[in-house]
């Protein structure tokens, strides 16, 4: 007889996890608290026009990449539509008033930087000779088993970014420019672990695509995936206990009133959410307080533009906008200086597109700045907090017109999320952006195990290996090599060829 499994959350981690042991016979059944699954990869439509919320472009999707592997394993690779972004400069920098590229390839990464550092070529050689040395040295994250060296990877999560980067180079301006993107992981100057940073800048190196008509395709993609091995999904189920007997978890509580039972519970959702919905002896005080006390990644207030028609050109690359002289410590501000920095993104809505419809606008913002409608529901959190985020909006866009005058009358309305909308929509604590933030100060403390005391239960998601579409599917095989071994997953992944 098969094992029953329900996961909590329908997130990346939730949906993959469940493909994962859909297609090697459990029966799976997926618990979304909300009216739409998929997490950080939810879209949303207005006017008409579609808005992406958290998954904006990948990296690694060519068919012979990791990334192009794993869709391919799990089955979502026809249904999945992807528009590259230009190979010579899909992220930008913008800094002290010049803009830097970053290109698609190893080659041309370092030329293209070469081009304003040309002193700098062998240290941009050495910096990726290094990345690809991290990168590959990781089973998880080049989908070799057994082909590793866990050393490599260990050394440089005990030593920061910027600790690394200074003794590659001694060009300041190269180093700021090298860290430019460091928004897509919320990286902090002496704490964000430089292996991190060699994850994020080896997935998207090669490649790097927009979702066409946004991530939620992703999202949907799994739930049919998961369907065709008999799996389901559940919206508006809102787990509110996992139930415990002395030895193991027995089951979950639905809305409040509704029991069903399983062999093993997976929590996809935060472990300071999970721990909430835990009561037994079996967790022991002093790992729940060592949670609880985990550092998060910043929080982000975002401004979702919506265009006039046949105004704006669509832009096929990231922009990464600073209005100070570094993108580190744009995390510390006051109401003088935000925003110091931001993400502008647009939204690819078809292939060979020609005008943008949508756009999104990101930059940080502290949980305290909201603090005071905690509590409040979404829509219904009064009239000061909605002039809040309409003076913040205002503030972020006029940035946004510093750096592209050309835009000033071309958005006819936007839309506005702070850290309460992330806290609400994924129930990430202090509505971070990225879950828990990696300290090479704490080591392994700020690391969640996938595995907890009860033998039944355990955990996947942003929080268990990394954010990110490559970070949140490698801690999906973490997670799931505790039921099937990696060894059987990896073979899998390696039978599914193009």
């Amino acid at each position: 007889m098969c094992k029953q499994v329900i996961i909590i959350g329908s997130g990346l981690g939730g949906l993959s996890t469940g493909v994962v042991l859909g297609k090697n016979g459990y029966r799976v059944t997926v618990l979304e608290q909300g009216a739409q699954v998929g997490g950080c990869l939810q879209c949303f439509e207005r006017h008409g026009v579609r808005f992406e919320t958290g998954m904006h472009f990948i990296g690694a999707a060519r068919p012979d990449e990791t990334l192009g592997q794993l869709f391919r394993y799990l089955e979502i690779t026809d249904k999945v539509k992807l528009s590259p972004l230009d190979r010579s400069h899909y992220n930008v920098i913008g800094l002290n008033g010049k803009r830097y590229p970053y290109a698609n390839g190893r080659e041309a990464f370092i030329d293209s930087l070469a081009q304003y550092f040309p002193q700098e070529r062998k240290a941009l050689e050495s910096y990726c000779d290094l990345i690809s040395r991290i990168s590959h040295a990781s089973s998880l994250h080049s989908l070799r088993y057994a082909d590793h060296n866990d050393a490599v990877s260990e050394e440089y999560m005990l030593q920061s970014i910027d600790e690394v980067i200074d003794g590659i180079s001694t060009n300041e301006t190269l180093h700021k420019v090298l860290v430019g993107d460091l928004p897509l992981y919320a990286a902090e100057r002496g704490k964000t672990p430089f292996a991190t940073h060699a994850f994020i800048r080896d997935f998207y190196l090669d490649s790097a695509f927009r979702i066409v008509g946004g991530s939620d395709h992703i999202a949907l993609a799994l739930v049919d995936t998961l369907k065709k091995y008999g799996g389901e999904v559940l919206t508006r189920a809102k787990v509110t206990r996992i139930l415990c007997d002395d030895k193991q978890a027995t089951g979950v509580e639905v809305n409040g009133k509704e029991v069903l039972a399983a062999d093993i519970i997976i929590s996809d959702a935060h472990p300071i959410r999970t721990l909430e919905l835990v009561d037994s002896h079996l967790i022991r005080p002093a790992f729940r307080h060592r949670v609880s006390v985990m550092p998060q990644t910043m929080g982000g207030f975002s401004v979702y533009l919506q265009f006039k028609p046949n105004r704006v050109p669509y832009m096929n690359y990231n922009y990464f906008g600073y209005n100070t002289p570094t993108p580190w410590d744009c995390e510390y501000y006051d109401e003088q200086t935000w925003p110091k920095g931001f993400l502008y993104m647009h939204l690819c809505s078809s292939p060979r597109q020609q005008y943008a419809e949508s756009g999104i606008l990101l930059s940080y913002m502290d949980i305290h700045e909201v603090e005071q409608w905690k509590g409040t529901r979404v829509g219904h959190r009064g009239d000061d907090y909605e002039a809040f985020k309409q003076r913040k909006a205002e503030r972020l866009i006029a940035s946004l017109t510093d750096h592209f005058p050309e835009l000033r009358g071309t958005i006819a309305r936007y839309y506005t999320s702070t850290p309460l909308t992330y806290l609400d929509y994924t129930g990430t604590a202090d509505g971070s952006m990225y879950g828990i933030a990696k300290d090479v100060s704490l080591g392994p403390a700020c690391r969640v195990p996938h595995k907890t005391k009860i033998p039944n239960l355990l955990m996947t998601g942003q929080n268990i290996n990394s954010h990110g579409m490559l970070g949140v599917l490698v801690g999906t095989i973490v997670t799931c090599s505790e039921l099937l071994s990696a060894k059987k997953i990896y073979e899998e992944i390696k039978n599914c060829q193009p």
